[in-house]
Order: C-alpha cells, then structure tokens, then sequence
C-alpha cells in the first residue's frame, strides 16, 4: 500500500489507537448502579451466603455472554441478539456428546469450541458479512432473525441424536463438593468457578497483549482510522464474531453444568435478557462495570428465588432493573460508549412509498385501477362468509387482528425506526384492560377497545422513554424485557387479581348488535383493520408522518429544520401502543379467554418477523406478512413431513433474512414496483408530458 501525503497530521500508529479504546472519565454511574443494586437487595431480597455466592456463579457465566455482546457493539456499532444463541447450539453439541454418545468431558468440550469457532466464523460470512455496508439498524434486525434460525437448529440438534427428553444436567469431570451453608457446590459448580476467572484473564490478555487484540480494540474505536493504517477490519471483525461465539459457548455449557439446558426446546430470551441487562448497566464499553453488574444480577437473581419460591419474578425484577439503568444513563450521545454514534445512519433499505403523481392520478385508467384495488379485496373479504365455514372465518379474523399488529409496527419500526421486539405485550396490556373492562365491569366492546388502546399507547411512551435518552436500539431492550415480564407476571391471575379469568363473552355492540358468532366477529375485525389502516395512512400523510420519516433518516438534520425530536418520537410510541392494544382488544373477545401463550417473547419475535417479510416501510405490507406468516402456520400440514420444519422456518427467521438479503422492501416492496411498473406503462401510452417514476429510497 502506496503513502499518501496530505496537508493533515498523520494518524497515530495502531498502539496510541489502542491505548485511546481505554481512555474516559471513570463510569461513576455505573458504578453507582450497580451498588444501589446490591444494597436493594440485601433490603428486598435478603439471601444466606451460600444463595449469595451460587448467584455469583451464574452472574459470571453471564458476564461471559454479555461480554460478548459488547464486543460485537463496539466492533459492528449493533446490539447483538442472537449471542445467547450463538452460544446455544454448541453447548447443546457438547452435552448431547456427553449424555448421549458417551465422548469424554474434555473431548466433548473441546468438539463444542471448536464447533464454535466453526459457527462464529460462518455467521460472519453468510450473514453479518453480507450487511456490512447495511444500516446498523438492518444488522440488528438480522440478528434477530438469525436468533430464530438458531434456535431452530437447536430444537432439531437432539432429534440427530435420536433422542427425546434429554436430562437437564450431566454428570462432572471429577467427583467432588463442598457446601456453604444448606447449599451444596457440586464438580460443575467448582469447573464453573475455576473457569470464569480464568476466561476473563485470558480475555484481558487477549485485548492487551496480542497483535490481533491489538487490532480488535483499534478496529472498534474507529475502523476507518485502524483501516489506514493497515488494520485488516473484516478479518478483525470475523475474529471478533468467533469470539463471542466461544465465549457464548462456554458459558452455557458451563450454566447446563449448574442449573441445567434446556435441550430440545428455544433457549428464547430468557439467558439473553439477563446478559443484555448486564451489558447495558456496563454502557456497552466498560468490561469491568459489566463484569460487576452481571454479577450483581446474578445475586439479585438467586436472592429473588431464595427468598420468594418464585422464578416468575425475576422477569419484572429484571425489566425494573434495566428500566431505571437505562434512565440514569446521563443524556449524552455517547452514552453506550464512543461507537454509538454509528447507528445514526439512513435507512436505504426501506424503500420510501411515493405517492402516485398528480399528472398520473388524474388519468380515467389509473383512477379505475386505484378504485379496483381497493374495491376488488373489500368486495372479496366481504363476500368470504357466504362460502367459508366459520372455523375459516375465524381463522380470518386472526389475521385481521395479526395485521392491526403489523400496522402498530410498521409506525414504530418502518416510519419511526424504533425495533420493538415485545409488540405482543403491549398487545397482551390491551387484552387485558378490553377483557376486564367488558367482563368485570360490564363495558360495551365500543367503549373498551379505546380504553385499552389509551393504556397502551401510556404504556409504549412509558416504556421508550429510555429511547428518548440514549441514541441506539436501547426500545428494542427495554420491550424485550417488558414482552417476558408481561408473560410472567402482568397476565398472571396469581398476581394480578383484576385479570378477567374463564370465558369471555363477546357484547352486543352498542347493547343491540350481536357479535357472539364467528361471522359477525370477522366483519368486526375486519371493520378495526379498515379503521386502523385508514389512521395510520392519514397519520404517514399529514405532517407527523413527514416528521417521523425525517427524524428516523436523520436526527440531527431533522431538528436543525426544527423539529421537535421528542415529541415525534413520542407520537411513534404512542400511536404504535395504541393500535397494539386496540388489536389486544380485539383479540382476547376473539379467543374469548386471556391466556399467557399467545403474548409471550417468541411471538412478538415471529410478529416483528411477519412485518419486516411484508415490508416495514408499507401497510400493505403489514396486510400480506400477515397473510402469508398465519397461511404458513395453518397450511403447514399439507407439506410432506421433511419439508415442515423448513417451511416453518420460512415463516420466522430464515424468511426475514431472505427477504433482507433479496428483497428489502419485503413482499409489500414487490407490490409497490409492480404498480410503479404500471404507471410508467401508462405514462408511455399518454406520451407526452408523463415522465417516467424514479426509484425512489428513504
């Protein structure tokens, strides 16, 4: 590589790059955090000393993933959610290898690293690689749906086994124990505590002392810079992945050693949030901060447990936690550390919808055919209950429901550019607040559905006040962690008295209109879907539409024009709050019970999955991601049993990343051109004076 001279200074060698990545005002803050953490629960939840140090096992094995998670922010500039994940399929590997093939202790974890330096090097390179000029935004959002993809090897890993039921937990390298206490530290607990500060050491030595961490540390403070000066950044990059890979790794398998693996079902959210929490509190940079929260959180953890009988508590815990860490951030820019600033970036892969030129619009032909698209579907969902039966009809109206989900979304996510991965609790909140006020106080379902509606939209501002704060997917986090509290806890009859509980009846409508059966309620929802479309279409037309568009492009030039970042933001969650709880409404007096299932984390998952296949920037889209997400579920059976599994992950995570990859304006994005091809074959026919429509991209 040639030498450039410019009238500059010339950039710093790599080691003073290095040496910059550990420079900064002590994280005072965090500090605090996480002291404030450990003396609310030596007050809350008083714990004996062997509970105590049991939590700090597992807050280390945390760390490990959270410290993960961090490197990747600072080497990509992204939240990474498919770190637990990442982790999950060669732990599984490694303890299957020990229960079931019988491979030594050793040998099987050293089958398991390797394994993941094998798969942290291939998410690299058919996925992360893939979106490296992407949106940060774009590459988060592929991580979620690698999550799925993941996890879907890890449901189907046993089954290559041939076995069923695998036990939770296996046997150690040695036989020996000690106790603290009542508690009793087996073999895996003592490897775990051995092993911890051992991984955490060679880690240190790793960023410090090698070239190659060297690089890691100059790459993340500024890959343009560590380019130039010969820094390899897409090697760096792949290294960091395999990294957090085997970090990952080791610290599930070593937690499958102590609490036990769930082999054979979705390691889910569950690991993920906790390590998220620690990581956050750490503002994504400082490994020590990190380090000291996650094992705070792991105390806190084992503490709630001891002292409450409960699991189900931890969720709100931790969604408490995270809430008040994220608000004491100091309003600043780099708040989640010097990279942050990198998220800001456009969003060229959702495609912007242009409006239909007025030259055009006014042609009989183009008039007729933007009738007949309206028209045509109306006519036809209308007409379906003369030939359906009503357990179709009710399936229908699910879907209907599904998509006032998706309209929620592409408000928040595609005109906002705020990821809410916990769409279905605030979904869950108004399936709630709409049972309760028709089953227990006797409401009309007209009167309901707005009051859930109300809650919720309190409920979204409430909850992405945080976003308001720190610049970054720090929303995606927060409804993360509300979508497992809300499944654990808020719709939980055992603490929450006020739920509506056995059947729900379904009122007449205005004390006259019976909509008891399958039919009147599919006209109802489809009714809510017309009104919810035609409010968020005269929301994205008016100027808080143009607003929200222009702030998710760009903050900064947005409010040099004088817009009011907060408020727009804060219409986002709101509107987007609202039409999720409207549609919880709808959907706890179409299943007529409030159950837990359908709110839980993975479905929020798999309804983000369904907007972003339609296309998040269109509400057609929302229309056919729904469409085509439930016809999969439904019509799976009709496939051979070998292709099930993979159609079904054509509906969740491998769908999303095809269609990021291949179509990134998703299946509402194909709609759109065809009508763009239309009108510029009109345009041709007229001749003069119609020019031809440019792709257009926000």
């Amino acid at each position: 590589m040639g030498t450039t001279t410019t009238s500059e200074a010339a950039p710093a060698p790599a080691p003073a790059v290095a040496r910059s990545f550990r420079r900064g005002p002590f994280p005072l803050r965090p500090v605090l955090a996480v002291l404030v953490l450990l003396v609310a629960q030596r007050v809350l939840f008083p714990a004996p000393l062997g509970v105590l140090v049991q939590g700090l096992v597992l807050g280390g094995l945390t760390a490990l993933i959270a410290f993960g998670i961090a490197l990747v922010h600072r080497a990509e500039g992204i939240v990474n959610f498919a770190q637990g994940d990442l982790g999950g399929l060669p732990a599984s590997l490694a303890v299957l290898l020990i229960l079931v093939a019988g491979v030594p202790y050793g040998l099987a974890v050293g089958v398991g690293l390797t394994a993941a330096v094998v798969l942290g090097a291939l998410v690299h390179f058919l996925v992360i690689r893939r979106f490296a000029r992407a949106p940060r935004l774009i590459l988060t959002v592929a991580t979620v749906f690698l999550a799925q993809v993941l996890a879907a090897g890890e449901v189907v890993l046993p089954q290559a086994f041939n076995v069923t039921g695998v036990p939770q937990s296996f046997p150690s390298p040695f036989d020996f124990s000690f106790s603290i206490g009542r508690v009793v530290f087996s073999g895996n607990e003592v490897v775990a505590m051995a092993a911890i500060p051992a991984v955490l050491a060679g880690l240190a030595g790793f960023l410090r002392y090698t070239a190659l961490g060297t690089a890691v540390r100059a790459s993340a403070e500024n890959a343009e810079r560590a380019a130039l000066l010969g820094v390899p950044v897409a090697r760096v990059r792949a290294t960091v992945w395999i990294l957090a890979t085997v970090l990952a790794t080791l610290a599930i398998f070593l937690r499958a050693g102590v609490v036990g693996l769930p082999i054979g079902r979705v390691l889910g959210p569950t690991i993920l949030l906790r390590a998220l929490a620690g990581a956050v509190v750490g503002r994504m940079e400082r490994l020590p901060v990190i380090l000291a929260a996650s094992l705070g959180l792991g105390m806190l953890e084992s503490a709630v447990i001891w002292d409450t009988g409960r699991a189900l508590l931890v969720p709100p815990v931790l969604f408490v936690v995270l809430l008040v860490a994220l608000l004491a951030q100091r309003r600043d820019p780099q708040a989640l550390g010097r990279g942050a600033g990198r998220w800001r970036s456009s969003w060229p892969s959702v495609r912007a919808i242009r409006p239909v030129p007025a030259a055009l619009a006014r042609l009989p032909e183009v008039r007729l055919a933007r009738g007949a698209v309206v028209a045509v579907p109306v006519g036809i969902l209308a007409a379906l209950p003369l030939v359906l039966p009503e357990s179709r009809l009710n399936l229908l109206a699910r879907v209907a429901i599904l998509a006032i989900v998706g309209v929620s979304l592409v408000v928040l996510t595609g005109w906002s550019g705020q990821v809410s991965l916990g769409q279905m609790a605030f979904v869950g909140i108004g399936a709630a607040v709409a049972g309760a006020a028709t089953a227990n106080l006797g409401w009309d379902l007209i009167l309901a559905l707005p009051a859930a509606g109300v809650v919720g939209a309190v409920a979204a501002t409430v909850i992405g006040l945080p976003a308001l704060r720190i610049p970054g997917l720090l929303f995606a986090v927060t409804t993360l962690a509300l979508a497992m509290a809300t499944s654990t806890w808020f719709l939980n009859p055992e603490f929450m008295g006020w739920l509506p509980t056995g059947r729900i009846a379904r009122p007449a409508l205005f004390g006259r209109v019976a909509i008891g059966s399958e039919t009147a309620y599919y006209y109802v929802a489809l009714a809510s879907l017309g009104l919810a479309l035609t409010a968020a279409r005269n929301l994205r037309r008016g100027r808080t539409g143009r607003v929200l568009i222009g702030t998710r492009d760009n903050e900064a030039a947005a409010a040099a024009f004088g817009v009011n970042i907060t408020r727009a933001k804060l219409t986002a969650f709101a509107a987007s709050g609202f039409l999720a709880a409207f549609a919880g409404g709808l959907h706890v007096h179409q299943q007529q019970s409030l159950g837990i299932t359908a709110y839980q984390p993975e479905e929020s998952l798999r309804v983000f999955t369904m907007v972003v296949i339609g296309g998040l920037g269109s509400l057609p889209g929302a229309l056919v991601g729904s469409a085509y997400v439930q016809g999969l579920d439904s019509f799976r059976g009709v496939f051979p049993r070998a292709l099930q599994p993979f159609v079904a992950l054509l509906g969740t995570g491998l769908g999303g990343l095809v269609v990021l990859t291949v179509l990134p304006g998703g299946l509402g994005g194909v709609i759109y051109s065809g009508r763009d091809q239309a009108l510029r074959w009109a345009a041709r026919r007229r001749g003069s004076g119609f020019g031809a429509l440019p792709e257009a991209r926000s």
